[in-house]
């Protein structure tokens, strides 16, 4: 029993020091191709529950993004984003989000944090019928 208490007090020690699953989760370094021919990789997924419902935010990070790539191939790379990738990694029990941010950046930022240096797009997406739907302001 004494093996079973210092586990538990080790998982209770480690998720106090992380703080709370849901808010964030971490950063996968596998490179994931786009349809313009860049690669991203996962920055970081944080959920929240704002006024309108629950959103998760996916930022994603490519080196070689410069933000003069033209609408049409930033929003193909932001809709494989959500489909591909965020969509098919949403918990399938549990509340669904009523939307879902894609962002992608040139290089890692701190989120909710103005930095000249990091260009940056991103958009929203509701979800309807397995499949995300731009929302264009």
């Amino acid at each position: 029993m004494r093996c079973r208490a210092t586990y538990l007090w080790a998982l209770v020690a480690a998720c106090l020091i992380s703080g709370p699953a849901s808010s964030a989760m971490a950063a996968e370094e596998t490179p994931i191709a786009l349809p313009s021919g860049l690669e991203a990789h996962l920055q970081e997924t944080i959920s929240d529950q704002p006024g309108s419902g629950l959103v998760y935010r996916f930022r994603f990070v490519a080196p070689a993004f410069t933000g003069q790539e033209d609408f049409e191939a930033q929003t193909a790379d932001l809709e494989h984003l959500c489909n591909d990738y965020a969509l098919p990694r949403i918990p399938k029990l549990g509340p669904k989000p009523d939307r879902i941010v894609i962002s992608l950046a040139d290089q890692s930022s701190e989120f909710g944090r103005f930095d000249p240096d990091v260009m940056q797009i991103f958009e929203t997406f509701s979800l309807q019928s397995g499949t995300c739907i731009l929302e264009l302001f």
